[in-house]
């Protein structure tokens, strides 16, 4: 065998741990596909003297001093899983312009400011690789990006974020609210101490902003995706999502369309929907990931498994540093990035989409033909209504609507929500799938 491939590891944490003990425990065979052993050559931590258990590792390897450990000459290719912005940003951009190969998890950066990355992997001349920043350990990103570069994809619609799922998939299957499941996820470790980021979008916007570059030869951002968190949702949502043979899941979709002018556009959204059971998304349970991809010749495909964790992430990223060793040994590198279409982004208003509203009305005659005035107006489509009773004097109304533009689905929710007649309006979910 040639001499060993050096590697960096920025973190140590959960990922980063993982990623020790796999080397360790796989170094023969990695070895063997590679055509020359793995060695680690440091490891970037904040705290030198924190005990790490029995991690296989010689303490002397562990540095506080990140930036010292990318410039080191003896450095062959950089692994960072410590996340954020800034200073991973710096880090990366010094080891990629110095030719060395990038093996990152760092979803939140790589949807910021991937061009940096991107940019400065062609200026170095070294490969850039990010499987495990969406979706864990599912082989995904290198489908999209290689598997898939010789037709065209239409649409990306995915669960991936495993907490929000998690949640979902409970209050579905116990009536609980979102609190209620928010706890036991919390309880579970499903749920970080502060869930802000899973439970508002964050990072399921993150990740749709990956699949959507990948998949659509263009750069889209964290700041182009249309976000929604599932706080809102109730469990009187998820009950009429089931009276209508629906479940609700935190959707990322990313979709080719076209504007006013028939333009080629993209759109990216993430938000809570409901989807009927029938579609392949639906049955996506516990803190499991999918994606379901539409392409123009592979038709159908889809993509599923544990989304998160220290061993699945660090599966995908030692996958990663065997693709990235073996292409330096041959002395080559993979494709650049690939954004030549170079699409706009539609803004949410123009998606289209369909929505299903609940309302509390006043039980009287005139009503319903004063609440389908207002969609008329706006010129959405009303697709089926179902009434009942709410309690005292009022009725309850529950419209879906037919597919419009989310512009004007959501100024017939406004106008609704100001009428004498409609004394709340007690939900509002789009609907994906053919619900």
């Amino acid at each position: 065998m040639t001499s060993p491939v050096r590697l960096a590891l920025l973190g140590c944490g959960t990922v980063g741990s993982d990623v020790v003990r796999l080397l360790h425990e796989q170094s023969a065979d990695l070895a063997a596909r590679i055509g020359a052993p793995l060695e680690i050559a440091g490891i970037a931590v904040r705290r030198v003297g924190r005990d790490r258990g029995d991690l296989p590792v010689d303490p002397a390897l562990f540095t506080t001093d990140p930036l010292g450990l990318v410039k080191r000459d003896d450095v062959d290719v950089v692994v960072e899983v410590v996340g954020g912005i800034e200073p991973a940003r710096t880090w990366l951009v010094e080891a990629l312009r110095a030719g060395k190969s990038v093996v990152t998890a760092n979803k939140a950066l790589l949807a910021e400011d991937g061009a940096t990355l991107h940019d400065a992997a062609a200026e170095g001349g070294a490969d850039l690789y990010y499987e495990a920043s969406v979706a864990g350990a599912i082989p995904l990103l290198r489908p999209l990006r290689e598997s898939l570069h010789g037709d065209r994809i239409n649409r990306v619609t995915g669960i991936v974020n495993g907490t929000t799922n998690f949640i979902l998939s409970a209050m579905d299957a116990t009536g609980a609210g979102f609190a209620e499941a928010l706890e036991e996820a919390t309880e579970l470790g499903y749920a970080e101490a502060d869930p802000t980021a899973d439970v508002e979008g964050f990072d399921a916007a993150a990740k749709a902003a990956i699949l959507a570059s990948l998949a659509f030869h263009t750069r889209v951002t964290a700041a182009d995706v249309h976000r929604e968190g599932i706080t809102e949702v109730t469990a009187a949502d998820v009950a009429s999502a089931k009276a209508m043979g629906c479940t609700i899941k935190l959707l990322c979709i990313a979709a080719r369309g076209a504007d006013a002018a028939g333009r080629e556009t993209v759109s990216v959204r993430v938000h809570p929907a409901m989807i009927p059971l029938t579609h392949p998304l639906a049955g996506v349970g516990d803190a499991f990931n999918a994606v379901f991809v539409e392409a123009e010749a592979a038709g159908q495909l889809m993509f599923y498994g544990r989304g998160a964790g220290g061993a699945p992430t660090a599966s995908a990223v030692l996958g990663d540093v065997v693709a990235v060793a073996r292409n330096r040994l041959a002395g080559v590198h993979a494709a650049s990035e690939s954004a030549y279409a170079d699409l706009p982004v539609r803004p949410m208003g123009e998606a289209l989409t369909r929505y299903h509203i609940s309302l509390d009305v006043a039980d009287r005659p005139g009503v319903l033909e004063a609440v389908a005035g207002v969609f008329a107006r706006h010129e959405v489509s009303i697709a089926t209504v179902r009434q009942g009773p709410a309690g005292g004097a009022d009725a309850e109304l529950v419209i879906v609507t037919h597919v419009a533009p989310d512009a004007a689905l959501a100024a017939t929710v406004r106008e609704l929500r100001g009428l004498d007649i409609v004394r709340s309006v007690t939900s509002v979910l789009r609907v994906e799938g053919g619900a």
